[in-house]
């Protein structure tokens, strides 16, 4: 027996899974999305899971709040088994999700209850977690709190960013809905209650967290660099003597055991004519770099419009 599925979704990270469901037995009878915004020109955002939607002859509902009387009768005119939620973007009031008949479920981007919150595949490589994975549990008031129906562990990547991350966890999370969908449609799912002492936060990450700190370890450096990619991106500011400090964006570093470290921040040069700088443990060697204003460039290009001078450092604007 199919299900009549609702999707509730936005983000680009859900539309694999929409995509699983829509060709999967059960029927979509409507995907519910944020309304369409605009950029500050006036041109309108990609929409990829509506035009999906839309392509596939499928009701698109764009309600400013799902959580007014109006939405929700709406909802409930649809008669829906299921809700599969994904990147929305709304918190989910309780009159909404009561209204599915076996249940609302979110797909996390973690593996709960670490990571709960707005950035979890970020926080897993800011926090040098070894395996991610998501999680597919029962939407409860409590901000990811509810019991877990699936989860699906995927190691992390000794050089994957937080976007390549999040495009093949997204592809994941399509396994993982069906999962679902299925253990609901035969009545064999076995939710597991979080436990709440294992819970770790990962709220919005916001600009001013892109800046690098050079007292942290070589590899706590790395993992702030990669997760902070492709937003915010992770900085810092070369100070020349009798130069203003310049924003530099750094894309790439490599850990370099070899060489001893001297004052965080501080750049070595050596004869190989690479872009070492000292951290709080160790000796890095940055690979890629992106300067205010100019195109991404590797440290070489970077030097040979730079040339630096050993009392050169790396820091904070001020």
């Amino acid at each position: 027996m199919s299900l009549n599925v609702v999707m509730m979704a936005t983000g680009e990270f859900a539309l694999p899974g929409f995509r699983a469901v829509v060709e999967s037995e059960h029927r979509v009878s409507a995907l519910i999305t944020q309304p369409d915004r605009v950029n500050p020109r006036g041109k309108p955002h990609p929409h990829p899971l509506k035009e999906f939607a839309l392509e596939q002859n499928i009701p698109v509902l764009q309600p400013d709040s799902i959580n007014t009387p109006d939405s929700i009768r709406k909802l409930q005119s649809l008669r829906p088994d299921v809700v599969l939620v994904a990147a929305y973007g709304q918190i989910l009031k309780a009159d909404v999700i009561n209204v599915p008949r076996l249940g609302m479920y979110n797909l996390h981007a973690s593996l709960l209850p670490r990571h709960r919150g707005a950035a979890p595949i970020q926080y897993a490589i800011w926090k040098g977690d070894d395996v991610s994975g998501v999680t597919v549990f029962q939407i409860v008031p409590k901000l990811d709190a509810g019991p877990m129906i699936v989860k699906i562990e995927s190691p992390i990547g000794p050089r994957e960013t937080s976007g390549k991350l999040h495009d093949r966890l997204a592809i994941v999370g399509a396994d993982a809905f069906l999962q679902t969908l299925q253990l609901l449609e035969s009545g064999t799912a076995q939710p597991l209650v979080q436990d709440d002492s294992l819970a770790t936060k990962s709220p919005k990450i916001s600009k001013a967290e892109g800046e690098i700190d050079w007292s942290k370890t070589s590899r706590e450096i790395d993992c702030h660099i990669r997760a902070m990619q492709p937003w915010p991106n992770s900085y810092t500011f070369l100070h020349r003597e009798g130069k203003s400090p310049e924003r530099v964006v750094i894309n790439e570093v490599m850990a370099d055991h070899s060489l001893k470290p001297s004052s965080p921040g501080k750049i070595i040069i050596n004869s190989d004519n690479r872009f070492l700088v000292s951290t709080g443990d160790g000796v890095i060697e940055v690979k890629t770099m992106q300067p205010a204003g100019k195109k991404m460039m590797s440290s070489e290009e970077f030097l040979c419009g730079r040339p630096l001078s050993s009392g050169d450092w790396f820091g904070s604007q001020s």
